[in-house]
This record gives C-alpha cells, structure tokens and sequence, in this order.
C-alpha cells in the first residue's frame, strides 16, 4: 500500500507537472516558438517547369498580449525574409478570445500586415472571426466586414468570390479565393456562410494553374480537379495535439482535414497551423508556422 508521505509526493510532483505544461501551453509556445514548414510539391493540375513558391500565413488573431500588432511586424518581416514569389494570406486576423488584455484596432494590424512584399504582391481572404467580431456586418448582414476593408486601404488585394489572373505570361496562374463558409452566426453554433465555389471558378477564362485559397479546409471534397492546390487555416492544427490526438478541432470532418498536406483523388490541400490562438491562449504539441510551398 501506499504510504501517505508517497502519496503526497506523487501529488506534488504531479501539481508541478501541470504547472510546467500549463506554462509552455499558455506562455511558451503560442509566444516564443515559430516555425517555418516546407512543402514541395508537384500537383497534377500545375504546370510542369513553372516554379513558384508561395509564403503562406494564417490566423494571427491579432490582440493583446499575445498577438499585438508588434508581433505581427516581427512574424511579417521574417516572412520576407523566405523568398516567396507570392505572399498569401488564409484569414483570421480579429481574435475571438476572452482572456485578453486589450485588442488591436484593424488599422493596426493592417498597418503591420502592410509590411509583407512579395514580387508577385499579397492576397488574402478573410475569415469567420474577422465575420464574428464585427458586429455591425452580422446584425445589418452586410457583404464585408471591417476586416476586409483594412485590408484594402493597406494595398492588400482581399478575395470575396473571386478569382484572379496574375504572373508573367509566359507563366501565368490565377487566384481563386472564397468567402468565409461559417461568415454569419444564425444561432447557437450556426454559421450561415457567403462562400460561392462555381461562381468563383467560372471568373477563370483559360487552361492556366489555379490557386484556391479557403479560409476552412471543409470545402475541400467539393474542389474540382482543375485547382492545383487549396489552401487554408482556421484549424490551428487542433491548437492541442496530444500526440496525435486533437480532441477539439472546428470541422464538420473532424481531424480528417486538421493541419498539414492532404491529397484525395490527385487534389492537394495545405492546411496551415496559423499563427495565434483561438478561444483560449494556449497551444500545445502545435506551434505558431508559417508555410513555404514550392511548386514545380
């Protein structure tokens, strides 16, 4: 049997265990770590010998303290350091968290966002918290929000249904970016979204490599085969990953599209870990990324 001194000491140092993952949940990697993930890929819909690499970014969730629109500067202004052709942006720049010390207007994070250049420019969609947190676009049902508008008046080119021809011509490809899927709260955990996927495939005009960006990955089995590559966030990897296990993830598929590279039926889809924090400032077994996608 055990004696009691034992008992008190496996508890104690359990208590301090907890304490310990509680800190680098809470305090250590949403805060101090960031990593850069690489994928090289060759998807069947893209040209083969036309080179791009992309720079992806996801889900800052811009507040304070732990996503002030210093940090984002700092998180840009190493993005630019990754030599991307192309700077895409999947979504989420408001934050929906409680546990906050101050936000961070729009015209600050924009402002911080503005840093981002990349010889092809910087496109972006928005997401459902950049929906959620305005309220004024929920109550009146309007088709922006605040966030798209900040994106705008900052020169970055922000995608609602619509698709885009751009690179040289000799390698042209286009940018086909949806609006948010969850865009409207129409009850209690009910989105309304404003995503229009064969609206936005119709704008592309020629047999040139397409791009999708969607801020949730869930639109993904609906993809048609002439998209190269989706990409999205929203899912924060799970924001907890236990070893694999990611008890909570915000998709009608589960963990089927959490984080990282999927290929169905020759489609790829990179589902970006984003950035911030979602709900609650912890992360754990899932660090803030950034992704460098290269295209070959």
């Amino acid at each position: 049997m055990i004696s009691r001194r034992t008992f008190f000491k496996l508890l104690a140092g359990s208590a301090v265990g907890l304490l310990s993952l509680a800190g680098y949940a809470g305090g250590v990697e949403p805060l101090l770590r960031l990593n850069t993930t690489h994928y090289t890929l060759t998807p069947r819909a893209w040209r083969r010998g036309q080179k791009l690499r992309i720079v992806a970014l996801a889900d800052f969730h811009a507040c304070e303290p732990w996503m002030p629109a210093s940090r984002i500067a700092e998180i840009c202004d190493y993005a630019n350091t990754l030599g991307g052709d192309i700077i895409l942006l999947l979504g989420d720049y408001m934050s929906g968290m409680k546990v906050v010390t101050g936000t961070v207007p729009p015209k600050d994070w924009a402002a911080s966002l503005s840093r981002l250049k990349a010889p092809l420019g910087v496109h972006a969609v928005c997401g459902n918290h950049d929906w959620w947190q305005d309220a004024e676009a929920q109550l009146q049902r309007l088709p922006e929000t605040v966030a798209h508008r900040a994106l705008r008046d900052v020169g970055i080119e922000v995608y609602s249904n619509r698709a885009a021809r751009i690179g040289p011509e000799d390698a042209p490809f286009w940018i086909a970016g949806l609006e948010d899927q969850w865009a409207y709260l129409t009850g209690r955990h009910r989105m309304t979204g404003l995503d229009n996927l064969p609206q936005t495939m119709a704008q592309i005009t020629d047999d040139a490599p397409v791009i999708l960006l969607a801020h949730e990955p869930d639109i993904f089995p609906s993809v048609p085969d002439r998209v190269a590559l989706t990409l999205s966030g929203h899912t924060h990897g799970g924001q907890v990953n236990l070893f694999g296990w990611t008890p909570v993830v915000p998709s009608r598929y589960g963990s089927r599209y959490v984080y990282g590279l999927k290929e169905e039926g020759g489609r790829h889809l990179v589902v970006s870990g984003g950035l911030g924090c979602s709900i609650a400032p912890i992360r754990f077994g899932s660090p803030p990324e950034i992704v460098v996608i290269d295209l070959a």
